[in-house]
Order: structure tokens, then sequence, then C-alpha cells
């Protein structure tokens, strides 16, 4: 009998669809990946209003999952954080079927601390959530996800980081121009020799921390976005410097913001729990792995 693994993934958001997309490429389920993406974006566009269905909530989830057959998508429904708390559809779980082994993704509201607490060997979650956990902080910052798995502390976490997705967005520095001195780069230099306040949000403190390191925010002082702002960027501006997620920058450029050296990638990661790893797993990896599509990072 083909062994099944089990792995953890986000329930919902472009980490669940980077990792559709990479089993997608290796294990040939297209019309999987492409059925269950469609759905949560369709689930997502209800609970923001956006669309509009004639069946309720537990008609929908009924007949998107289909309990007899193990090989075809499950949902569950979760309170969803904003105003009333309305339901929401997200990803259960699901198994793929390959010559090796059989993959089952099973969705955690947070894969990460999963394989922390030994629950999986193998999971996806965002970067910055070992960034933001287990990562230690040093006077010298990091700026790629191949310097991660040095900075674990093996008393803190067995789990490492195996390769990123690719779907990449970037913590990137942006000021206004008056901030900067003529001539002047918006740089982590910058930065080192800055003294004054500097705009971010308040989850990713300890990751700012450690990819500038500490030396660089000796005289620097964090500043938030109100708990209402409709757009970190306005913040940002009304700082005069910032740190904040970007694709392209249009919205920073609309607020008159300067945009400067991309910090850190911020994308979906396979990670490993080595100690709960197995040859089962191992097949695993290869086949999310073996696509050349990132480079795999060393332990």
């Amino acid at each position: 009998m083909t062994e099944t693994v089990c792995v953890a993934v986000p329930r919902k958001g472009r980490p669940l669809e980077a990792v559709l997309e990479r089993l997608a490429a290796g294990a040939g389920v297209h019309a999987l990946a492409d059925e269950v993406s469609s759905t949560l974006r369709y689930e997502k566009a209800v609970t923001k209003g956006r669309q509009h269905p004639d069946r309720d909530v537990y008609e929908r989830l009924a007949d998107y999952s289909d309990l007899s057959d193990p090989t075809s998508p499950e949902y569950t429904l979760l309170r969803d954080d904003r105003d009333g708390k309305p339901r929401r559809i997200v990803f259960d779980s699901v198994t793929i079927e390959t010559d090796a082994v059989n993959v089952q993704l099973v969705g955690r509201e947070e894969p990460f601390r999963s394989l922390r607490t030994h629950e999986f060997a193998l999971g996806f979650d965002s970067a910055d959530l070992v960034l933001e956990e287990v990562v230690s902080l040093r006077p010298d910052g990091l700026d790629s996800l191949a310097d991660v798995n040095a900075r674990i502390d093996p008393r803190e976490s067995d789990v490492r980081v195996v390769t990123g997705l690719g779907d990449t967005v970037y913590h990137t520095l942006m000021a206004k121009p008056e901030v900067l001195p003529p001539g002047a780069e918006l740089d982590r230099e910058f930065v080192a020799d800055y003294t004054g306040d500097l705009c971010i949000s308040p989850r990713y403190e300890r990751l700012v921390e450690a990819v500038l390191g500490t030396d660089a925010l000796t005289d620097v002082d964090f500043a938030y976005p109100a708990p209402d702002a409709d757009e970190e960027e306005a913040a940002i501006a009304d700082t005069g410097l910032g740190i904040y997620l970007t694709v392209t920058g249009s919205t920073a450029r609309d607020y008159g913001l300067v945009l400067g050296e991309h910090l850190f990638p911020s994308e979906t990661v396979l990670m490993e729990n080595p100690t709960e790893a197995s040859d089962a797993t191992e097949d695993v990896k290869e086949l999310l792995t073996d696509q050349q599509l990132e480079t795999a990072i060393e332990a």
C-alpha cells in the first residue's frame, strides 16, 4: 500500500495558492489546483460583499465537499475576523496520489506552529512567521532566505526552511523625498545613519529587527499606523520613513513615497521538522522541490 504523508498548509490566501501551483507542476493536478483556488477566491469575494450567492453557506459547503472521495477537496467553516464574525468557507484537506507517495494536504491556521509541535514533518507557511517567532536577533541583519536557518536557535525550534516557492513580494523601504538628503540612497545604510521614527505594521516589529539588525535601529523609534488606517502607505507618508510589503509600489507612489531597497522576500516556504522525517517525507520533498523553480536552502 502506498504511504500517505500529511503536509500542513494554510487554509486560504496566497500561500495556499502557491502550494497548489507547486503541486500542479510536480504531480500534474492542474484541474484540482484551479478548482480549490477558484472556490476560495469566490468565497473570499462573498465575505467581502462582492458576491451575493443564492445558496446559504451550508449549502455551498455541502456542494464543494465530496466526502465519499478522498481525492476530492474538502472545505470547512471558520469565523472571519471582520465585524460580525461572519462564517467563511476555507480549505480543509485533499489527498493527491502519486506513484511514490500519497500527499495529504491538511489545512491549519498556523502550519509553522504545527511543525514546531511535531504534528507534521512537512508544512508550508510564510517566511515572515519564521522571522517573527524563532530567528535570533543579532547586531547585523539578514537579507535572504538562505540566511534564515543559520539564525534559528536549535533550542527554540527543530524546524528548518527547505525552499521558497517564488510567490515573492518584498518588505520594502519607502520614504517621503524630503527625508532623503541630496544624492542619498534609500537603503540599509541610510537607516543605520537615521535618527527618528520608522513606520511599520506592529506585527512586523521583530521581523524588521531581524532583517535590519539591532545596530541599525539604535536611534530609531517604531511608529505604527492607526488601527483604523485604510492604507499603511498613508501612515508611512505621515511619518516620513517606513517599511511595507510591495508588489508594484503603485500605492506608495500615490502617496508621494520613494521606493527604496527590497529588504527581505515575503514568500511561502516549504519547511521540515527533521526529527519527524522518513523515507516517505523525502519522496514528498523531492516531488515539491525537483522543479527548478527555486534553489533549495542549505540547512
